[in-house]
């Protein structure tokens, strides 16, 4: 190499360089979502996460279908930042004591997790992204793919129960308002299929086996009936759920709409032939809904406890 390239070589390496430490410094402030993000503050964290949603699974095994619900009902609201887990305070309801949020259960459970990662580096993992972890690994327990997802989302302060209605479709809206509302947070059409696991039409044998789980025809209103929207697999994440609503025997009016649609249908029917497909589908809509609008950087805080907002002098 001749010497006019040796330094031009030379003085590009000092401008790099020049530039290298405002970029760290930028980065290091926030650098968003990352892959292991607590590789440094807490290398043990993804590990307990995992350990506790094994042992909390082998003794309560309907957590790991809780823990995914987790995932949408937190991270579709706005922003993934664990609003979900606040209590209520006197001045605002929580989301998780709402109608929309009807059925959700296993709340202390996530606190159990928190605790133990607690132990191992106080006040530096989040509860978002414990909760969006121990959704990711309730998914293997069920059977279904690993998922790798990024951590570094902090937690908010505020619930957002007042504004559930315009983010969480409801089981009876739509299929129109479905799509438009999982389409906002960069979800397509095979996706929303992959995610939606009172049909008017149902098989004639499914009645039966429907009025049998649901025979009040004025249930109590403070009881909790659990029917299983996938009768053949129901504690394990696969595609039957796609072959049972192609044969009429789904569950709510969004379950025969799936079917049914013409924008939705061919997605259930290769989901219903291929269980790679419905996991590659599925884990790309997972990983785009955990991302959505996080908190990171100094946005928010790391919560002590999962369902208290941190006290601030």
């Amino acid at each position: 190499m001749g010497s006019k390239a040796l330094f031009f070589f030379a003085l590009f390496s000092i401008s790099a360089l020049a530039l290298t430490p405002a970029a760290f410094a930028e980065n290091e402030e926030d650098p968003g979502l990352v892959m292991n993000f607590y590789k440094d503050s807490c290398p043990q964290a993804e590990d307990i996460v995992k350990e506790q949603v094994k042992l909390l699974y082998k003794r309560h095994k309907n957590t790991a279908f809780s823990w995914l619900r987790n995932i949408f009902h937190d991270c579709a609201v706005q922003s993934c930042d664990a609003s979900l887990l606040l209590d209520s305070t006197r001045r605002s309801l929580s989301e998780k004591e709402t109608d929309r949020s009807f059925g959700m259960r296993n709340f202390r459970y996530l606190e159990t997790i928190k605790e133990a990662v607690e132990r191992e580096c106080p006040g530096v993992v989040s509860c978002a992204d414990i909760l969006v972890l121990s959704g990711r690994d309730g998914i293997v327990a069920l059977g279904g793919p690993y998922i790798p997802l990024k951590t570094g989302r902090r937690d908010g302060r505020k619930s957002r129960a007042d504004i559930l209605e315009e983010y969480l479709p409801d089981h009876n809206e739509s299929m129109t308002v479905v799509l438009e509302r999982f389409g906002a947070m960069g979800i397509d059409t095979p996706g929303v299929v992959a995610l939606l696991e009172v049909d008017p039409a149902f098989n004639p044998d499914h009645i039966d086996h429907m009025l049998h789980k649901c025979p009040d025809q004025i249930p109590d209103p403070k009881a909790v009936q659990y029917v299983r929207n996938d009768r053949g697999t129901p504690m394990v994440l696969d595609n039957n759920y796609y072959r049972n609503i192609l044969d009429n025997k789904g569950l709510l009016m969004v379950d025969h709409q799936l079917a049914t649609d013409k924008r939705t249908k061919p997605y259930v029917k290769k989901m219903a032939k291929s269980q790679p497909y419905f996991f590659k589908e599925f884990g790309r809509a997972i990983t785009i809904l955990t991302e959505n609008n996080p908190l990171t950087g100094t946005k928010g805080e790391i919560r002590m406890q999962c369902n208290l907002a941190n006290k601030h002098n």
